[in-house]
């Protein structure tokens, strides 16, 4: 079964925010990491990995995706600070999860 994730940049905290989706979490966070890609993550250097959600519906992940932006920012603030309150970025660590994964299977 295929896993989604609905996602959440920030390029400091407090700063701008971006909400994303996507099936491969690590290498979309990687592309907006390395501004791979031009547009809105690259303008404002939006880098910082802040929350996910993780699901099993396309269809589920990307209606969550346009609820989240349609969210007033003081909601999506207290949706990060709810998990995330020092606004970690949680990249590093989710990299580590999942090479842990790998090297376990």
């Amino acid at each position: 079964m295929k896993t989604y994730y609905v996602y959440i940049l920030a390029s400091k905290p407090h700063g701008t925010l971006y909400i994303g989706v996507t099936s491969d979490l690590i290498r979309r966070i990687y592309e907006h990491r390395t501004d791979a890609v031009d547009g809105f993550t690259r303008k404002y250097a939006v880098h910082r990995l802040v929350y996910f959600e993780m699901g099993n519906d396309i269809e589920s992940a990307i209606l969550r995706e346009k609820q989240l932006k349609n969210w007033h920012r003081d909601w999506k603030i207290n949706l990060i600070e709810r998990d995330n309150p020092q606004w970690d970025d949680l990249y590093p660590a989710l990299i580590g999860e999942m090479d842990a994964e790998t090297s376990s299977a």
